[in-house]
């Protein structure tokens, strides 16, 4: 079974053709990044004008790399929330046509949902149950993974996303956008012990709240002199960087022993970061726990995810209206098939 996955929920343009939900038989992305970097974050109605110009290439090319024909699809899967409501309405109303045009069944996913697919688009895939964290620039959300499409949803962010504090903190420190990579670079000459940076705990809960560290690094870099910033911008950018590896850490390992559960996984942009890869794989370690990571290519926003999302709905016989909205703020629970123990 081939799907045709379409993601343009915030600043990539990306399609992508996967058989059986877990074989990539193509996966384009057209990055936004060189539009919205002098701007220091997405200015939402370029994001939507690049995704008008470069959506349809970019499935032409999909289908090219794969191999294959409109003729030879089973299925169109589009990401229709959350995200930026003009991102996401390109991708959706295209989906639409197309899936309207070529008589094909139209499967709209989550975008968090996907994200949590591209840990099923390497093997071996996480054995149910699991814990999944989801950490991205708009998300940070602790899932207790049952089956396909059966979640419940521990705790997420109070206020700021990890991968926002990453954009936000990057900015202060004079890094380019996007501040994720460019403070895992920055941090790797830097001491993590150089700043004692708060963290948010919040105990008795998986939730999460960013907020308050990234006030208090800016507060900080106030005091420090042009000179002083410059000379200790590793040290700032290691010293965040554990401050929020740490929580992520901790709750993540701490939420699946309370679960009982021997397996995690994580996703998302920030999955990408170095430090967190590995404090969370030797966490695990100690712990006996197993934990799934997708390649980098697949932590940043891509189609192939969405795809393998929209497979798995289709076997259930999942499929959407023709009415499908863009939801900005689409919550997972909002999926409707499971929410509580």
């Amino acid at each position: 079974m081939l799907i045709l996955g379409i993601e343009t929920s915030c600043d990539e343009t990306a399609a992508a053709v996967v058989a059986e939900g877990q074989v990539i038989r193509s996966n384009v992305v057209a990055s936004q990044i060189d539009v919205h970097r002098a701007f220091g974050g997405v200015v939402p109605e370029l994001a939507s004008r690049q995704h008008i110009e470069a959506l349809a290439p970019v499935i032409a090319q999909a289908l090219v790399e794969a191999q294959v024909t409109f003729t030879d699809l089973d299925g169109i899967a589009v990401t229709y929330g959350p995200g930026l409501v003009g991102s996401l309405l390109v991708g959706v109303c295209t989906a639409k046509a197309l899936a309207w045009a070529r008589g094909l069944p139209l499967i709209g996913v989550n975008h968090l949902e996907g994200h949590l697919y591209s840990n099923f688009l390497t093997p071996p895939a996480p054995p149910f149950p699991f814990v999944c964290l989801i950490a991205s620039g708009g998300h940070t959300d602790l899932v207790l993974v049952r089956d396909h499409g059966v979640y419940d949803l521990l705790g997420r962010t109070r206020d700021d996303a990890a991968g926002e504090a990453f954009d936000k903190v990057g900015r202060v420190l004079g890094l380019p956008y996007p501040g994720g990579p460019a403070i895992d670079r920055a941090a790797q000459t830097g001491e993590a012990t150089a700043f004692n940076f708060p963290r948010a705990w919040l105990e008795g809960s998986w939730e999460f709240s960013f907020s308050g560290l990234k006030t208090a690094v800016a507060r900080l870099v106030e005091t420090l002199s042009p000179a002083e910033r410059e000379a200790r911008r590793a040290d700032l950018a290691a010293s965040f960087q554990q401050a929020v590896v740490e929580v992520l850490v901790e709750k993540t390992v701490g939420a699946a022993q309370e679960m009982g559960v021997k397996h995690l996984a994580i996703c998302g942009g920030v999955a990408g970061n170095s430090l967190l890869r590995s404090q969370l794989q030797a966490r695990a370690a100690e712990l006996g726990l197993r934990v799934s990571q997708p390649p980098l290519s697949l932590c940043t926003d891509n189609a192939a995810m969405i795809a393998s999302a929209g497979y798995f709905h289709l076997q259930r016989g999942r499929v959407s209206d023709w009415d499908l909205e863009a939801v900005a703020t689409l919550e997972l629970a909002a999926e409707g098939i499971h929410s509580g123990p």
